[in-house]
């Protein structure tokens, strides 16, 4: 019998009289295979199903596969699960596994959610943007449409008096648990090293040290990759194997990694975060822990999401110790100090704190909601993730002036995919391209497929023909949506990825430089030098990591510079610019053409008209300073003079300080109204320093 099973009449009743509940129970009390069946019988079920919510895809399928196994059933009979790319269901299914993705697409469909009796938030303290979407939705429709619904949100390191509240003080039913004990060793790493190979000395002392399977924590793929390759090579165990874990492998592998070791062998697991919770594996007694995790991050400005190595939390490091004593006493190893425990966050930091908000505000506008504060959330959306998501929908036109979805919106919030992607399915299906740009949003959102190139065209050139039940079931749901798009499927043909990729991203239209490329939203990029992409002048990137002035292009495709004229002509900006030669001070004229920040072109003016060279004066005052100016003892008492008024007065003077007028190039023209007479009268093109425009304008004021 498992701790959970003491408190689920407990939690039943609670659900009876309530509807909603918060049950915190301790890892290897067995919520996730136990709460849901016990449900089942419950009497207000009524032959309703019961959804439960994994945050995760491999989560999701061993946990419907071990209620199935403990009913002695197989998968998709009583209980089955639905995921991105893969599901076994059938009409008998009462207890339905999910990822918090698929649930969004659910209740976004059927709103009442016809036939639901309960609906179970399991690993709720990971904190995901779709996890709260879901809870937030689901308590929207309870309130409003079933008010027979029952919640139940569920966690072994949950704040739960916080949840509790949001579910309007619902009743918190806690199991105690069982968890053998563990012990911790502390290794602090040097931080010159390479985590791989503090990771890797240490799972060896590890194993030395103790019996049993480890399960070793790392913060990303690369990273299990390196360590994976260093234990084969220095492990000489013949009995230990070596299994990577992440969320790209198939499932076949995946299930490789969590099944028990053979009898007589060691198993060492390399894994990202997606094995702190709802996996058991079997025969783990050791966990090595880096003490990392990788975290998306969002820069609006941007309009790019970079994954950052951060330090894991407190529930999070609790969570992977815990690994080593759900079967048996074990032991952990930990990559840092015991005194370094005390300064981690409690918590992850919430996703919705600093995701892409455009595909929330676009699944709001779906549930027929504008503003998003009239739903319950533990953290609503920050404003300025919020408006520049709205932004961005009306840009791409899936949305009106009042937030409400439009035609082109509606079709998009119906493909599973991001905003971005989803209008570019639907756009490029107009030009005949409609697979092509489906299978492009396949290599995107589904990491490994179609390999590691950075050039677009190799990973669909491989994706194309790539075997496996994952490719398999990727090419299908791309097939799949290039349907939905409408319009043409066409050929996917590689050599216009990037014309299809520019339609999702223009603000990362790039030109060459040397070793990389420059970006239309001002950032900039290296490319590894044996990568094609570096032939191409012009290229989309898809996606870049690190940090500003470290940035590499990740994933890419080459453009036409027609296909940019074509596409962004009327966005493209020609107008006159300016510099100082630094030798002679002479003030050189050109005629620049821009995408945003990025410059397509630009050629020398010989001569530059009153308002063009006004214009580029102002720009080279702005970039330079004020100090470039000959500003005379007239000119200066004058400003001095508006300013004193303007501290008497207020507005009804004009703002002349240095920053003002830096920062606004109608109010530094207005100071400098005399700029244009005396450079046509003059013919100036010697330099700033010579236009008396400051004196003229203190003159004409006196």
């Amino acid at each position: 019998m498992l701790p959970v099973e003491e408190v689920l009449p407990q939690l039943v009743a609670a659900l009876e009289a309530r509807g909603e509940a918060v049950l915190v129970a301790p890892p290897g009390a067995g919520k996730t295979t136990r709460v849901a069946p016990a449900l089942l019988s419950a009497g207000w079920i009524k032959g309703g199903k019961i959804i439960l919510l994994s945050p995760r895809r491999i989560a999701a399928r061993a946990s419907a596969a071990r209620m199935a196994f403990e009913r002695g059933e197989p998968v998709g009979g009583t209980v089955g699960y639905r995921v991105r790319l893969d599901s076994k269901l059938s009409r008998a299914t009462r207890i339905e596994v999910v990822t918090e993705g698929v649930f969004t697409r659910m209740i976004l469909d059927d709103p009442e959610l016809h036939g639901v009796a309960a609906v179970v938030f399991d690993e709720f303290h990971e904190r995901s943007l779709e996890g709260d979407l879901g809870l937030a939705l689901a308590r929207d429709a309870q309130s409003a449409l079933r008010p027979d619904l029952r919640i139940v949100v569920m966690s072994a390191t949950l704040d739960a008096a916080r949840v509790a509240s949001l579910l309007g003080d619902a009743p918190v039913v806690v199991s105690e648990g069982r968890m053998f004990p563990v012990r911790h060793v502390y290794r602090p790493r040097d931080a010159r090293a390479r985590i791989e190979d503090e990771v890797a000395a240490a799972t060896r002392a590890a194993l030395a040290a103790d019996a049993g399977s480890a399960l070793v924590f790392l913060p990303g793929v690369r990273e299990i990759e390196r360590t994976a390759e260093q234990l084969r090579a220095t492990v000489h165990d013949p009995n230990v194997d070596i299994r990577p874990l992440y969320g790209a492998m198939s499932p076949g592998d995946q299930d490789a990694a969590i099944s028990a070791a053979p009898a007589g062998r060691r198993k060492v697991v390399l894994a990202t975060s997606i094995a702190e919770t709802s996996l058991t594996i079997e025969g783990v007694r050791i966990v090595v822990d880096s003490g990392l995790a990788r975290r998306p991050r969002y820069e609006p400005a941007l309009g790019l999401t970079r994954l950052e190595t951060v330090r894991a939390s407190q529930a999070s490091i609790t969570q992977r110790a815990g690994r080593a004593g759900r079967l048996e006493p074990g032991v952990a190893w930990r990559l840092w100090s015991e005194g370094e425990t005390r300064a981690l966050p409690q918590f992850d930091r919430p996703e919705i704190m600093d995701a892409d908000l455009s595909g929330l505000a676009l699944d709001l506008a779906a549930w027929g909601v504008a503003d998003p504060t009239t739903l319950a959330w533990l953290d609503p959306p920050p404003a300025p993730a919020w408006n520049e998501a709205m932004a961005l929908l009306k840009r791409i036109g899936a949305l009106d002036g009042d937030g409400r979805l439009t035609a082109h919106g509606e079709a998009v919030a119906k493909l599973p995919l991001p905003a971005r992607l989803a209008h570019m399915v639907i756009t490029a299906a107009r030009d005949g391209e409609a697979l092509l740009a489906a299978r492009i949003a396949m290599v995107l959102t589904e990491q490994g497929v179609g390999g590691r190139s950075a050039d677009l065209r190799d990973r669909l050139h491989k994706f194309a023909s790539e075997r496996g039940q994952r490719a398999d079931s990727a090419r299908g749901l791309a097939d799949r949506i290039a349907r939905m798009a409408g319009g043409a499927r066409g050929d996917a043909n590689e050599e216009h990825a990037g014309r299809s990729l520019a339609i999702a991203y223009p603000d990362r239209v790039a030109k060459a430089r040397q070793g990389g490329f420059s970006l239309a939203n001002g950032r900039a990029a290296i490319v590894d030098e044996a990568s094609p992409l570096l032939k191409s002048p012009y290229a989309v990137i898809a996606d870049m990591a690190g940090a500003a002035g470290r940035a590499q292009v990740i994933l890419g495709a080459p453009i036409e510079f027609a296909d940019i004229e074509a596409m962004f002509g009327a966005q493209i900006e020609t107008r006159a610019s300016a510099t100082i030669d630094p030798a002679s001070g002479a003030l050189r004229g050109r005629k620049v053409r821009r995408l945003g920040k990025l410059v397509l072109s630009e050629a020398p003016l010989e001569r530059l008209s009153g308002a063009e060279l006004s214009q580029a004066l102002l720009d080279v005052v702005a970039e330079t300073g004020l100090g470039l100016l000959d500003w005379d003892d007239a000119a200066r008492q004058t400003r001095g003079r508006v300013q004193f008024m303007r501290s008497l007065d207020g507005d009804a003077w004009p703002d002349w300080s240095d920053e003002a007028l830096l920062g606004d190039f109608e109010r530094l023209a207005g100071a400098c109204f005399g700029w244009r007479v005396v450079v046509e009268e003059r013919r100036c093109l010697a330099g700033v320093a010579d236009v008396a425009g400051p004196r003229a304008a203190a003159q004409a004021r006196r």
